[in-house]
């Protein structure tokens, strides 16, 4: 009788296994950021590095992944948060020495572009928006409006430039200025971002690339933005061959069910908080005209 080796018992064990849990099956964890950048409310998810990190870091640590893809649908919000993003994509690939591939929802503009810039190669929709690589900022001019209304305008500082840019005050040249340096910064900041990870794919004139101006996949693509025009299974399946093993990272909320945004975990503060007290309905419509905002700029 012939001996069995311990390789044929080991194959025989795992010939037993689930498809996805054997270990000649291809892994490519996928995490999706959905959402305005920076602005997260308990019924309104938004995306944060807080809310991110650790699914980031169970996507890097999963055993067998051949890479990550990260799926953005995002209109922009917050440049610190998504610079902090960014870096920590960037941080944990290399740590990892695991390819990072970015697919493009609805929407990779402003901020959402520069997450996606962490990967070492993006992929959107023909009719997904991407670019915008620009800073803005808005606000009301409401000074003259309470002077109709008779209503005087009472705030006390200590320093001469604490209420730069009220709204309640007639627009000052000089505040004008300083907003705009330090947008300009930004801006110097998002440009060199790009010009880095994109490198020679950039075929676009610097006029229009770094304008602020946005444009669907086709010509996103056409101008060096991204890599091509794909769907992330089937792009998946097409590289890492049709049996490859794509688990969507997602936090668990309330009652195990997944958020489609990914969001930080309620503070112990809020817990006992009725989540539709008068207070948290008013701070969710606010949220929710601000997030509206950001994505109409992108005509969505």
């Amino acid at each position: 009788m012939a001996e069995i080796s311990g390789e044929q018992v080991r194959k025989f064990f795992e010939a037993l296994l689930p498809e996805r849990l054997r270990r000649d099956t291809p892994v490519v964890p996928v995490i999706r950021l959905s959402g305005v950048i920076g602005f997260s409310s308990p019924l309104r998810p938004g995306i944060t590095l807080a809310g991110v990190a650790r699914l980031l870091d169970r996507a890097f640590a999963m055993r067998r992944a051949k890479a990550v893809a990260i799926l953005i649908n995002s209109p922009g919000g917050s440049p610190v948060q998504s610079h902090l993003i960014f870096r920590r994509i960037r941080q944990l690939a290399d740590e990892k020495k695991l390819p990072v591939i970015v697919f493009i929802e609805d929407a990779g503009a402003s901020g959402g572009y520069m997450i996606a810039c962490a990967g070492d190669e993006i992929y959107c929709d023909p009719f997904s928006i991407v670019g915008s690589i620009g800073v803005v900022g808005a606000t009301f001019g409401l000074d003259k409006a309470i002077e109709k209304l008779g209503i005087e305008r009472r705030v006390y500082t200590a320093g001469d430039r604490k209420m730069i840019l009220d709204p309640f005050l007639p627009e000052n040249p000089a505040d004008v200025a300083h907003i705009k340096a330090i947008q300009e910064d930004i801006h110097e900041g998002f440009i060199a971002l790009v010009k880095d990870r994109r490198g020679a794919r950039l075929t676009g004139p610097e006029s229009a690339l770094f304008s602020g101006e946005y444009w669907a996949g086709e010509e996103a693509h056409r101008l060096g933005l991204v890599d091509g025009l794909a769907e992330v299974r089937s792009f998946l399946r097409a590289r890492f061959g049709d049996k490859v093993y794509l688990p969507l990272i997602a936090e668990r909320g309330w009652f195990g069910r997944r958020f489609l945004g990914m969001s930080a975990p309620t503070p112990f503060s809020q817990l006992g908080r009725p989540l539709l007290s008068g207070e948290g309905v008013a701070a969710d419509l606010l949220s929710a005209a601000e997030q509206r905002a950001v994505w109409a700029r992108c005509g969505l």
